[in-house]
C-alpha cells in the first residue's frame, strides 16, 4: 500500500514515516499544503495521512480540492486541535477518520490500516453470527434461533456499521457521526447496551471488542 504523509513537523513526519514503512507501506512525505496538494492530484495513493495545520494552504482547504478533483482515496486527519466542531469540519471536508496529537504510534498504524480496509473490502456479509445470535443487516434483525431480539434504533444502527466490518476497527469518531448517537459518550452507553443483548458475559465482551484508543470493532464467530 502506498501512503502520502502531508506534515509539517519534520520530526514528526520522520517518525510517521518510519512506524509506518515498519508496518510494510511505501511512504512519501510532504512539508507543507501546496506540495502535498500537487502530490495527491497527481501520483495514486491507497490513503493520506494529513495534517491541518499545514503552511501555504491549511489541511481542510487541501481536502476540499482532493474531493473536488474527485480524489477518492481515503484520508486520516491528523491535528494538535482536538474539539468536536474542528473533528466535525474534517470529517464535513471528506476525512474517513479523525486522530488528535498526541497520540501513540500504534494507534496511528491501527487506524490506518482499518481505512485501508474499509476502502478494499469486499462486499460485506449478509449475516454474522455471535454465540447463537444471528445479525441480518439487510433486515436489520437479530435472532436466537426464531426468536427475535429487540433493538433500539440507535443499537441498530450501530450494529450495522461494526457488522459491515467484521474484525476492523471503527473510530468511536466515525461512529458517532454515522448514527443517532451524535457524540462519542452516548456510543459508549449505546456498546454497553448492545453488548447486554449480545455477549454471553458482558463484562467480559468477545463480540463487540473495544480497540483501546480507537474506538470498537465486531468480531463474530
Amino acid at each position: 500500500m502506498r501512503v502520502l504523509i502531508v506534515e509539517d513537523e519534520p520530526t514528526l513526519g520522520q517518525q510517521l514515516k518510519s512506524t509506518l514503512e515498519a508496518n510494510g507501506y511505501a511512504i512519501d512525505l510532504s512539508a507543507d499544503g501546496e506540495d502535498g496538494h500537487f502530490m495527491g492530484s497527481t501520483e495514486d495513493y491507497d490513503a493520506v495521512i494529513l495534517d491541518l495545520g499545514l503552511p501555504e494552504i491549511d489541511g481542510l482547504t487541501v481536502l476540499d480540492r482532493w474531493r473536488k478533483e474527485e480524489r477518492n482515496f481515503p484520508v486520516l486527519v491528523l491535528t494538535a486541535r482536538d474539539s468536536w466542531s474542528d473533528k466535525v469540519a474534517g470529517l464535513d471536508a471528506g476525512a474517513d477518520d479523525y486522530l488528535a496529537k498526541p497520540f501513540e504510534p500504534e494507534e496511528l498504524s491501527l487506524r490506518c490500516a482499518a481505512i485501508l480496509r474499509r476502502s478494499h473490502k469486499a462486499e460485506p456479509p449478509e449475516e454474522v453470527e455471535m454465540s447463537g445470535l444471528v445479525f441480518n443487516a439487510q433486515r436489520g434483525e437479530l435472532k436466537e434461533g426464531d426468536t427475535r431480539i429487540r433493538l433500539t434504533e440507535a443499537e441498530l444502527q450501530l450494529l450495522t456499521i461494526l457488522a459491515s466490518n467484521p474484525g476492523e476497527p471503527v473510530s468511536r469518531e466515525e461512529l458517532a457521526s454515522l448514527t443517532s448517537a451524535g457524540m462519542e459518550r452516548s456510543v459508549d452507553v449505546q456498546v454497553t447496551r448492545l453488548r447486554r443483548k449480545i455477549e454471553p458475559n458482558p463484562k467480559e465482551p468477545i463480540h463487540i471488542q473495544t480497540v483501546r484508543g480507537v474506538g470498537y470493532r465486531l468480531m463474530p464467530d
